[in-house]
């Protein structure tokens, strides 16, 4: 085995913000050609370590040797300039811009005359990206594509840059198994190269498939570094949470509260939009709706359909019993629908609110006496939420921002559980969040149904819907291919049901006929 040689060593990292201190004392260290995972709840200081890293922020304690040398970078473009290219879950690339601009951004290609030499721009990018399996144009830009896209162009910016140490933070959130094989390819290349990579996921088999090492924190500590091929699953659960999590995987019990005559909370028939053909959807009081599929399938579609956020062109909604029509989401949350969207970052949390303001601007129109808002009455309605959700905050005053993303999903629940609504719907309630606040959520969804609330469930993890579900409805291609009830949920049977569709329901029989 060849001698290991530290490329990245990071010595006694501390760093505090006004109420919190996000490190205390961390070591972290990265050899060369080595794939180093970094592991840790959401605030347990990964963020951190890779923004101060990256110039972002600036540490208050400690040392960073990089490639032999001291450095304290200020700013991302300065750790570039050392050698460190980082990929961010949240990207920071240009949508107008074109994929080749993107990529070359502030390295553009020249001429002699000092023209951007576009032909050769173009041809590098497409050469990049074809190295990479993909195969688009490179002229168009970066908005016109899909997300998977979009971040494959992140990660082809960090590689053009010939850096030493790669730092990927959730690159393949956002991508399907194929997309992913192709990051992990690409990745296993650049090792070849001797160059490093810091892997930074919530999917635990990616963990394992790809990294060699794992560095773990938990609440800004460091908990322990473990070669990957000694660990199992559970036992990185286990360092990551500090407790005991196996209880909390088992499937829900049935339940049994569910009346077969009672009327639907929620019962949608034919729902027709631009991407969605004539889908049934119906929901009970106190029941938990699975929505499955691959994506593109047409969840979310099915859900921002319900909610009033797309327009419906042909079929029906009664809830409670009462045929509606949402032209906007403010019809349907007045009618106790609410929804808590897939991408909290951009269309849930307003990051720079306070926790307070966040959770409280639903019900703000009942809060008003007077003209005035009642101040204690929402600070009394907020940290009930803040207490019964067990959001982790240093009080209701901090801006949103700075939580972590499992406490952030929380804080847009306790947004609509202030407006008490009769259904809720979660799509990828538990996307970016670690397994120990995954584990908080999925207990949340349980209490919201014990108590009367139905719940419709939309999660690309397939064990996270068989684990939750009452019933779990399957699309494919904008159309419902099957229903599976509770005595039936599996992994295996909601997998069947995508590919092959149930030949038992009417609307298995649509597919057919939509690509005959």
């Amino acid at each position: 085995m060849p001698e290991e040689k530290p490329l990245l060593q990071m010595k006694n990292i501390v760093k505090t913000f006004p109420g919190v201190k996000a490190l205390r004392g961390v070591d972290f260290s990265v050899n060369e050609g080595e794939i180093m995972g970094l592991m840790g709840e959401n605030g347990a200081g990964k963020s951190c370590i890779i923004k101060i890293l990256t110039g972002i922020y600036t540490k208050d304690l400690g040392t960073i040797i990089f490639d032999g040398e001291e450095i304290n970078p200020l700013s991302s473009l300065q750790a570039q300039g050392l050698g460190i290219s980082t990929i961010y879950q949240e990207l920071n690339l240009i949508p107008y811009l074109s994929i080749a601009e993107n990529i070359f951004l502030t390295r553009e290609l020249r001429t002699k005359t000092g023209l951007i030499d576009w032909k050769k721009q173009y041809t590098e990018a497409e050469e990049l990206l074809g190295s990479m399996g993909i195969s688009v144009d490179v002229k168009k830009p970066l908005n016109t594509f899909s997300t998977a896209i979009q971040q494959l162009t992140a990660i082809a910016k960090a590689i053009s840059v010939n850096a030493k140490l790669i730092v990927m933070d959730e690159p393949t959130s956002s991508l399907d198994d194929n997309e992913v094989k192709v990051i992990f390819d690409q990745i296993r290349e650049l090792k070849k190269k001797n160059v490093s990579i810091m892997f930074v996921t919530h999917r635990m088999d990616e963990v394992f498939e790809i990294c060699e090492r794992v560095t773990v924190l938990r609440d800004g500590e460091l908990i322990g570094v473990r070669n990957a091929a000694d660990l199992n699953k559970m036992q990185l659960i286990e360092m990551m949470v500090g407790r005991d999590l196996s209880h909390k995987q088992a499937r829900k019990p049935k339940n049994e509260g569910l009346d077969a005559e009672e009327h639907y909370v929620v019962d949608a028939e034919g729902i027709t939009t631009s991407k969605l053909k004539s889908v049934d959807f119906n929901i009970k009081k106190g029941e938990i709706v699975g929505l499955s599929g691959l994506l593109g399938s047409g969840r979310t579609e099915m859900a921002r359909a319900l909610f009033g956020a797309d327009l419906v062109k042909e079929g029906t909604i009664n809830v409670n019993g009462e045929s509606v029509k949402f032209k906007l989401p403010q019809n349907a949350i007045k009618k106790g629908i609410a929804m808590c969207p897939e991408d909290r970052k951009t269309d849930g949390i307003i990051p720079n609110m306070s926790v307070r303001e966040n959770i409280s601007m639903i019900i703000l129109p009942k809060l008003i006496k007077n003209g005035f808002v009642d101040k204690k009455r929402q600070t009394e309605i907020v940290n009930e939420y803040i207490s019964r959700l067990r959001i982790k905050t240093p009080d209701d005053k901090q801006k949103v921002k700075f939580l972590s993303g499992g406490n952030q999903q929380k804080v847009i629940l306790a947004r609509w559980l202030c407006s008490q609504p009769d259904f809720i719907i979660l799509d990828e309630p538990t996307r970016g969040i670690d397994v120990g606040a995954k584990a908080e959520i999925e207990e949340l969804m349980q209490e919201f149904a014990q108590e009367g609330i139905s719940v419709m469930m939309i999660s690309s993890e397939v064990e996270e819907v068989v684990r939750n579900s009452d019933r779990v409805v399957v699309m494919r291609e904008g159309v419902k291919v099957g229903e599976i009830s509770y005595d039936e949920i599996s992994a295996m049977n909601i997998m069947s049901t995508i590919v092959h569709g149930n030949p038992e329901d009417k609307v298995a029989g649509n597919i057919k006929e939509a690509h005959t």
